[in-house]
């Protein structure tokens, strides 16, 4: 960029939550000279301030008060969702709300401005997988309403995009870990934070039947890198004029069962804090799970196109966790 050039400015949605936050806070890192908009209409998250960058209170179904807030962004990371599974079948009307209407208002200002956009549409779009490994190639088939939201995201940035601007979609698999902005550690209670949490409570693992089901596993850190990474490539893209969609995996090559990462839950507990948690199989509640035992990712798209790399390990953010050493950004 030259030295009379306009700064690059990025716009997060979901900025208060789990990658959300850790995506501003390393937008700030590696790109100084950014400028950065952050929203979030606090439904889960409730940072209202990330380094040096206020988060505005902005409710992406709003379409008004979006537009408004977006306003000379050059590119948008859309985070913003109703994420959970459970989350989505207790509220369907607000997950429809958020993850279709939401990011068809993201996406339909960006078709009228040009902006670019990164959006993470999720593995769980692909249901039981048929084949491996993994890729954004597999048909669409979800098992569940968080799924099919996801997908009709998916389909209208496909539409929007369409010679009108470029956009990057990430299928994203099973996030872990957490990271801490200013004094305030952020976590969530994804598989592995949960077994974490329940060790250190004291409390029975608890893994649902069959305990064989597979998932690939990939840290928060890594997750955010990724979307610094697409902004860069989004703004090369934009700049010459680029329109239309990319599709990455965002995955590391750990794909354990869900007995599997209990029991390495259950041994480091042992050895880093000497607690002896017990680990069962129960009954398990969902009727839309992915129930297949292998879950390997093709990530090379990401590796060549974003030159992004996994940095984080299953193990290493699990002793982590659960240390003595409190504070440990893992």
């Amino acid at each position: 960029m030259s030295e009379t050039a306009e700064p690059v400015h990025v716009a997060v949605t979901g900025a208060a939550g789990y990658i959300g936050s850790r995506v501003v806070a390393q937008l700030q890192q590696d790109h100084p000279d950014w400028e950065i908009t952050a929203l979030d209409n606090f439904y889960l998250g409730d940072l209202r301030e990330i380094g040096d960058v206020p988060v505005d209170h902005v409710d992406i179904r709003n379409r008004d008060r979006l537009e408004e807030s977006l306003e000379g962004a050059d590119v948008v990371l859309h985070l913003a969702a109703i994420s959970g599974v459970d989350d989505c079948d207790d509220k369907p009307d607000l997950a429809y709300e958020v993850n279709v209407t939401g990011t068809n208002n993201v996406a339909w200002w960006c078709q009228k401005t040009g902006a670019a956009l990164c959006f993470p549409f999720s593995m769980a779009v692909i249901g039981d997988p048929q084949e491996f490994p993994i890729t954004v190639d597999l048909p669409r088939d979800p098992l569940n309403w968080y799924g099919r939201t996801k997908v009709l995201g998916e389909r209208a940035i496909d539409t929007f995009a369409d010679g009108s601007f470029p956009a990057h979609q990430f299928m994203i698999s099973n996030l872990y870990g957490r990271h801490e902005v200013g004094d305030r550690e952020v976590s969530k209670g994804t598989v592995i934070n949960f077994f974490v949490n329940r060790a250190l409570a004291g409390e029975t693992l608890t893994v649902y039947e069959p305990g064989s089901q597979s998932r690939n596993f990939v840290h928060v850190k890594d997750v955010a890198d990724a979307f610094v990474k697409s902004a860069e490539r989004l703004v090369e893209q934009r700049a010459a004029g680029e329109t239309g969609v990319e599709k990455y995996e965002i995955a590391s090559d750990e794909d354990p069962g869900v007995m599997e990462v209990a029991e390495l839950v259950q041994s480091i507990a042992r050895e880093e804090r000497g607690i002896d948690a017990d680990v069962e199989l129960v009954e398990n509640p969902r009727s839309g799970e992915t129930l297949v035992d292998e879950f390997g990712v093709d990530t090379a798209a990401a590796r060549d196109r974003l030159r992004w790399k996994v940095s984080e390990s299953v193990e290493d953010s699990v002793r982590g966790l659960l240390s003595d050493v409190k504070g440990t950004d893992q």
